[in-house]
């Protein structure tokens, strides 16, 4: 029976690192994103002239309109695609957002703050902390997410390794707080302005009217956090660690860093202006006659303040990220401090491109009028099979962790998913705030970052675990990371569903359900 058991096993093994050499290949014959979002684009065009031969419609449930397919292929259609695909692109909500909030994360990048501040974090922790304090700066670390894979994470595995642990248990933490903390964090970062946008363009085939603004899964975000970081270590020390037993690899242990007293100075000195900067912006806000309320209401959530947060978010990276630079001389100049700002830039260039098609894609979808009538169709099968609440919810966060196993880009899934189930879910009888839908596929997508070579930094993190034994390989890591996987969507998701029980906001101006 032993043997029995022994060949399953080895069986079940090969079976299973064969179908991670066919998701692998797979995934490298799949086009560049945005070809996919040109072919998405054409197909739209197609699918609209099919379905408007058919005659297929729906009635809108608000205004008991009949909505019908526009087609594409016609004179009017072929005017408005040639007329509007430049208008498209301009007024895609992620091409702007992001752009600016580079400025200042670019700044904070090339000065080095992002890379003393992981350092900072990890080093002064004491060591039956510093599981926690390598998850917690990856969770951090997703502010600049080159920063926490290409440093935080062999930078992990290199203090384990110095302190006696086994390297690869910090890898894996460091990589449960980059890439499972996706959807976590205790800061509004580059990936908020963007899954926002692509969340408004979706919400508006329902309500014109609708802005998602970034901070709308804050309040989730932050409790969130706080499950990467206790499941990530608990996995961690319980799971993972013994799992892997002792290291008996001949790497050679490397000498960590500490920081110099100049970087510790000019960390002390980008905190107080941060402080500054905060208490300052404060006092636009807080008082009831604050310039950055609405003038008219006093409200704070439909505000200046919210509408311009994109620039907030800009000065708040930027100012510490000058201090520091002033500090540590990697800014002497103007000259300087526009070389890394431009630096950064440099890299936007494929997003740009991969912006182009993907509105293309997203304004052919709702100009054809499609994406409504699969909604008002899809809202009202759930209504008949009684499909919704937390169970609806839930399902949805496999379904994003499922197509994360097959497309690494998130912003490029959500593009895809956002304008199907956004307006869906806002039609069911109890309507759903885009803010939950975003914050579940944030959810899914994080579980499955960890397990899927589909995640664009998946190579690099086999590369750093081969330094430490060449046996290593793809399987290697997702076995590793698999409990992560397992104990984060188990606690996760009873955390959105304990929120949506309670009603609580996902974030500011992001209710459960809306009118």
């Amino acid at each position: 029976m032993k043997r029995f058991w022994e060949k399953v096993g080895i069986f079940s093994k090969k079976a299973f690192a064969k179908s991670l050499d066919y998701v692998e290949i797979i995934g490298n014959k799949l086009p560049h994103p945005a070809t996919i979002f040109g072919l998405l684009a054409l197909f739209v065009v197609i699918l609209s002239w099919i379905t408007h031969h058919l005659g297929i419609s729906a009635v809108h449930p608000v205004d008991g309109d009949v909505v019908s397919v526009k087609n594409l292929v016609s004179s009017d259609g072929f005017r408005w695609m040639y007329t509007s695909m430049l208008e498209n692109f301009l007024r895609f909500p992620p091409l702007g957002y992001v752009l600016v909030v580079m400025i200042g994360i670019g700044l904070a990048e090339g000065t080095g703050l992002f890379n003393i501040m992981i350092r900072a974090l990890v080093l002064n922790a004491p060591k039956r902390f510093i599981t926690g304090a390598v998850v917690l700066a990856g969770i951090i670390s997703g502010l600049a997410v080159e920063a926490g894979y290409v440093v935080l994470i062999p930078l992990g595995a290199m203090i384990f390794h110095a302190i006696g642990r086994h390297p690869m248990a910090g890898l894996a933490a460091a990589f449960c707080g980059v890439s499972g903390g996706f959807g976590a964090n205790f800061f509004i970062g580059t990936i908020d302005p963007v899954l926002a946008g692509i969340s408004t363009s979706a919400a508006q085939l329902i309500d014109p009217d609708m802005v998602v603004n970034p901070a709308v899964n804050y309040y989730f975000m932050i409790a969130s956090s706080f499950v990467v970081l206790l499941v990530g270590s608990w996995v961690t020390d319980k799971v993972v660690e013994p799992r892997l037993g002792k290291y008996e690899g001949a790497a050679e242990k490397f000498k960590i860093q500490m920081l110099t007293p100049q970087e510790n100075k000019a960390l002390k000195w980008a905190g107080i202006s941060v402080l500054i900067f905060i208490v300052l912006f404060a006092l636009t806000v807080v008082p009831e006659n604050g310039i950055l309320r609405d003038p008219e209401t006093g409200s704070i959530l439909h505000s200046p303040f919210f509408d311009g947060i994109i620039i907030g978010i800009m000065v708040l990276f930027f100012i510490p990220s000058l201090v520091f630079g002033i500090v540590v001389k990697t800014i002497r100049n103007d000259k300087d401090m526009m070389k890394h700002i431009i630096k950064s830039m440099n890299g936007m260039g494929s997003y740009i491109v991969l912006v182009f098609f993907a509105a293309q894609f997203v304004y052919f979808f709702n100009y054809s009028n499609l994406g409504l009538i699969i909604a008002i169709e899809g809202a009202a099968g759930l209504r008949e099979i009684g499909f919704t609440g937390p169970a609806l919810i839930v399902a949805f966060v496999i379904l994003a962790a499922f197509i994360n196993m097959f497309m690494g880009s998130a912003s490029a899934k959500w593009a895809i998913i956002a304008p199907v189930f956004i307006p869906m879910l806002m039609l069911l009888d109890n309507a759903y705030h885009p803010g939950i839908t975003q914050a579940a596929f944030r959810i899914g997508d994080s579980l499955t970052n960890l397990i899927t070579p589909m995640m664009s930094y998946f190579a690099l993190i086999v590369t750093f675990a081969q330094k430490y034994d060449e046996k290593y390989g793809i399987g290697t890591i997702i076995s590793t990371m698999l409990p992560y996987t397992i104990f984060l969507g188990i606690v996760w998701i009873a955390l959105l569903v304990v929120w949506m029980l309670f009603g609580i906001p996902m974030g500011p101006d992001g209710p459960i359900y809306i009118n």
